[in-house]
């Protein structure tokens, strides 16, 4: 996981420090609509993992039925 530095980010985030002035409710809006476009993006990228990893068992059940047989990590 991608370690953010919090600090720098509400810098990032603070419009005050690049002179824009933002209603409070505008900004609150703002990252409202960061979060759900951020939650629908993780939610995509869920369905893909599982789309692979449905392909992949497919994949390697057939193989085992052709005899190749996988080792387990432990």
């Amino acid at each position: 996981m991608v370690n953010i530095d919090k600090d720098r980010f509400r810098k990032a985030m603070d419009s005050k420090d690049k002179g824009i002035s933002m209603p409070r409710e505008t900004e609150i809006g703002f990252h409202q609509g960061a979060l759900n476009t951020l939650i629908n993006e993780r939610n995509e990228l869920v369905r893909m993992i599982q789309t692979v990893d449905a392909l992949m068992q497919a994949h390697m059940k057939r193989l085992e039925e052709l005899g190749i047989r996988f080792k387990k990590k432990q």
